[in-house]
């Protein structure tokens, strides 16, 4: 450390304030199918209970850099959002028992629509997930 005063001489450079450059078409392709199967992999692997976190962290990192991109990733966080109130709704059934059915087709369904975004999003295609609400735009 010097104990030289704060200087105003140099530019002050924070990379911090910068805007996000625009993808490309084909990086916006690439991340959208990204940010569709990172949560499907995880949805796999966690039985449900990690796939928001992909789908957030996707979302949060790429959803100013292209309108392709946000519509798809927001898309993903949006079947997310839907599974977990579905899984969070399938534990006090489970005491009836109708909540193992329910929380085990929420994971399938999950998985299914992240598979079919990820194929369309790779392919360029626009698509809205069915049954799901659009809780983010």
């Amino acid at each position: 450390m010097s104990n030289q005063p704060f200087s105003n001489d140099r530019p002050v450079h924070d990379p911090y304030a910068a805007a996000p450059q625009p993808l490309t078409p084909t990086e916006e392709r690439t991340w959208a199918t990204i940010g569709h199967v990172v949560p499907l992999a995880a949805t796999v692997l966690s039985a449900g209970t990690l796939g928001f976190v992909g789908s957030l962290v996707v979302y949060l990192l790429y959803k100013d850099r292209g309108p392709f991109v946000r519509a798809h990733t927001a898309n993903s966080l949006n079947v997310q959002i839907m599974t977990g109130i579905v899984l969070l709704i399938s534990l006090p059934l489970m005491l009836v028992g109708i909540g193992f059915l329910t929380y085990g087709l929420a994971i399938v369904v999950a998985v299914v629509l992240h598979a079919i975004g990820a194929s369309r999003a790779n392919a360029g295609q626009w698509w809205e997930p069915p049954f799901t609400l659009r809780f983010v735009r």
